[in-house]
């Protein structure tokens, strides 16, 4: 084969082939990469039943050509076109590897687990055999494949994890088209200004009864598809509701007293500001910086202190901290302490400077990516799916066992679980109708220049969802994953795919149930979970957030944090130094010069529960020891105070594990006459000491404006427009504006449609061995059937109700 010189230029090529669309379609190498990108796989409301990322089918296109190999092998009589395996099928998006004992290469995409030998006609997918039309040829220590290898094992119809969508869901997440579509309808308006930004675009949801209705039923949903739009017209927040159906708007509202997101085109302008001021300069110059180069920002909220930090409430402002690039990777590790510059990102200038004592920053090299360090190899632990994945997905519904769910990814909160059902003995029973992250916080307890200000509102004030971090299978998620790409609009409008956003797994997790009888078989059965995965990284920290579902109808929400921890520049190299004890006042010195300061990482999980039904009750039991008055030897017995909690601000409480709280359907019963509930756990072990409230008196700000993350448990009313628990637009805000004043009202939770407000999260003390980089620590908080069922759920249908 000759080509273009041109050719030879992959990039080039790529843009080429992507180009020529209408070709892909006759080109003997048809790459289907719907598995990949969950919303364009099979989804039948777009057009087509089965659609592909052109430039991702152009990479691949582009690597085979590129790297094409004539070979003396024959398919169908005609000599094949041998490609690379290595970089072709790493182009598609497989991990490939080369097993020396068993002298075979494993493959692994998606659904996918495939296994074949150099010169054997078969290949093994998903644990059935496979005829390949030309085998895998090794030349030297080179493998080759035929260019219709991926064809041939990829569309084999062997992997059965995706399913074509034949009804879209009514709560599907726009698509790119629907994106662009809602950006042209608002930019068309009058009203709309050339510097807008946008700082969401989501899906105007239907009404609840409709969206469970389709679920349960199969009635579809008459409502036209809309957008909810937030903008920022400078500092001036407007909320626009768009018809996508009619093209038109609905509601151009401008939002009185608010501030809006930090969008990350702001983190430019910053920077952009910090380096291009003579003020700046010369104030580092006198901590012995002299290339403002070298200096990376960090732009932060400023938070709401009723005007004693000077600053004026009307402005749209950050406050900028600022570190030095040494050169090893980690500039967290060398903070440029006591030095805050107040931008006013209007005026795009420097308002102020704020300064304390000149603290040298420290310049020990601490790299974290191992680049100074020789680790020990591990062994390879595979996790295999031979006979393919336990769960299906259908667009963007998730199908596990007796499990029903729909996800998506929201660029505020991440993660939307919604439409949960339970299969239980062929009867779908409703759980909840939505869940997510609702909100969370992460405040400092240090009064300094540098640090007094800080508690930030993660999802609330830069949106957790646009700073999703993608998936690294192996490392961040098992190998037996499935990989999900998402789109979300960035605050320009357009529409951005992001890789790898979410990941699907199942694992192991221990026995589910064991007994062994003396004398008797062992009876037990393995638990089997499965994980719906998601990592944002907010600045230093990441966030892990896991979902888990277990077969008996246990919900699990794990909360993870690592990253690099936040630290402060001190003098005290060790604790004998004269300074220690005031440079660890507020913290512990887990470095030379480096102090970790004690914060806390709180999240609340809105779970708008609907537990068999919309028609709720919060209920209380408390265990008491009571006098035994039955006689016999015992003075004391254990008994149930059970009682119904009423309001919304009764059930706004500090949780005590030694008490249960269930959300209840008092109108239906087990078949021994219990009502039918769910057990809602804030915090069922941690890592770290458990946050049992906010570490902050009650006369500061912080804690009037975000009462959520001082208390557990919250249940309110559910009210479509209530959705965070730090309201919608935290960012400066000077009263709560969340669960605060969702509650202010006190409405009757008996018998209700009633949406729970979780709060959990650890008081972060800081310690050696998370420096410099942390080991994930975990939070977990479950929801657990409590009398839902009428028996143990994971023993299976009796052998007489089989069908």
């Amino acid at each position: 084969m000759i080509l273009p010189r041109s050719f030879f230029n992959l990039a080039r090529l790529t843009n080429n082939l992507a180009d020529a669309g209408k070709r892909f379609s006759r080109a003997p190498v048809r790459i289907r990469l719907s598995q990949h990108n969950k919303h364009n796989k099979m989804r039948s409301t777009m057009g087509s039943n089965s659609s592909f990322s052109a430039r991702r089918t152009a990479l691949a296109m582009a690597v085979a050509l590129c790297c094409a190999w004539q070979s003396p092998v024959f398919a169908h009589g005609s000599e094949a076109h041998m490609v690379p395996m290595d970089k072709t099928l790493q182009a598609f998006g497989a991990d490939v590897q080369w097993d020396d004992y068993a002298q075979m290469f494993t493959i692994a995409k998606d659904g996918a687990y495939v296994k074949v030998k150099p010169g054997a006609k078969t290949a093994i997918v998903n644990g059935k055999t496979l005829t390949l039309q030309v085998p895998v040829v090794m030349k030297g220590k080179k493998a080759f494949i035929s260019e219709t290898f991926i064809n041939d094992v990829f569309q084999s119809g062997l992997d059965q994890t995706f399913q074509v969508e034949k009804r879209p869901h009514p709560l599907n997440a726009l698509t790119a088209d629907e994106i662009k579509q809602a950006v042209e309808i608002v930019k068309g308006s009058s009203d709309f200004k050339p510097n807008t930004r946008f700082t969401q675009i989501a899906l105007a949801e239907p009404e609840k009864a409709k969206v469970w209705d389709f679920v349960l039923n199969g009635t579809a949903v008459d409502s036209p598809r809309q957008a909810n739009i937030t903008m920022l017209d400078g500092k001036h927040v407007i909320e626009s509701l768009v018809d996508l159906k009619d093209k038109k708007i609905l509601r151009w509202d401008a939002v009185k007293d608010a501030h809006g997101m930090v969008l990350l085109d702001d983190f430019a302008t910053v920077q952009q500001i910090i380096n291009e001021s003579a003020e700046f300069a010369e104030v580092l110059k006198k901590r012995g910086i002299t290339d403002t180069k070298k200096v990376i920002t960090t732009p932060l909220t400023v938070g709401y202190f009723d005007g004693k930090d000077g600053l004026k409430q009307e402005d749209r402002l950050l406050k900028v901290v600022s570190y030095l690039d040494v050169g090893d990777g980690n500039y967290w590790a060398h903070p440029i302490e006591n030095l805050v510059a107040v931008v006013d990102l209007e005026q795009k200038k420097i308002q102020k400077i704020e300064e304390g004592a000149v603290v040298p920053v420290p310049m020990t090299p601490r790299p974290y990516d191992g680049r100074d360090r020789i680790n020990t190899p591990k062994k390879p632990l595979d996790i295999i799916e031979p006979e393919g994945k336990n769960y299906t997905i259908t667009g963007d519904m998730i199908h596990w066992q007796n499990w029903d769910f729909h996800l998506s990814l929201d660029s505020r909160v991440g993660p939307m679980i919604s439409t949960i059902t339970y299969n239980d003995n062929g009867k779908k029973r409703q759980i909840m109708y939505q869940g997510s992250l609702g909100g969370m916080i992460v405040p400092y307890g240090d009064p300094d220049v540098g640090w007094y200000f800080k508690a930030y509102l993660d999802s609330g004030d830069y949106g957790m969802g646009t700073l999703t971090s993608p998936l690294v299978r192996g490392k961040d998620v098992p190998s037996n994953a499935v990989m999900l790409n998402e789109t979300i609009a960035d605050y320009t409008g357009a529409p951005m795919e992001i890789p790898r956003a979410i990941a699907i797994f199942e694992r192991y997790a221990g026995p589910e149930y064991k007994h062994q009888e003396m004398g008797q078989p062992n009876v037990s059965t393995e638990r089997r979970e499965l994980v719906i995965r998601w990592v944002s990284t907010v600045g230093n920290y990441d966030y892990i957030f896991d979902w888990v579902f277990h077969e008996n109808g246990t919900i699990g929400i794990d909360a993870g944090a690592t990253g690099i921890e936040a630290v402060k520049g001190v003098q005290a190299k060790t604790m004998h130094d004269p300074t220690a004890k005031d440079d660890t006042r507020y913290g512990t010195l887990i470095d030379h010069n480096i102090v970790g300061t004690t914060h806390q990482h709180i999240y609340n999980f809105r779970l708008d529960m609907d537990v068999d039904g919309i028609n709720n009750t919060l209920v209380a039991m408390d265990p008491q020891v009571k006098p035994n008055t039955a006689g016999g030897p015992r003075t004391s017995t254990m008994q149930i105070n059970q009682y119904a909690i009423d309001t919304e601000q009764q059930a706004a409480q500090k949780f005590d594990p030694g008490t249960i709280r269930l959300l209840s359907n008092t109108s239906k019963e087990n078949r021994m006459g219990n009502p039918i509930s769910y057990q809602i756990i804030p915090y069922a072990g941690g890592t770290h000491p458990v946050a049992t409230g906010a570490k902050f008196a009650p006369d500061e700000w912080i804690y009037h404006r975000l009462s959520f993350m001082d208390k557990q448990l919250w249940v309110t009313r559910y009210h479509p427009d209530e959705m965070y628990p730090e309201g919608k637009f935290p960012n400066r805000s000077t009263h709560d504006t969340g669960l605060g004043k969702y509650s202010k009202d006190n409405e009757s939770l008996n018998d209700q449609d009633d949406v729970v407000w979780m709060t959990t999260g650890t008081t972060h003390v800081a310690r050696a061995e998370e420096w410099p980089i942390m080991p994930t620590e975990w939070v977990h908080t479950l929801l657990k059937p409590w009398n839902f069922f009428d028996e143990t759920p994971t023993l299976g249908r009796k052998k007489d109700e089989q069908k």
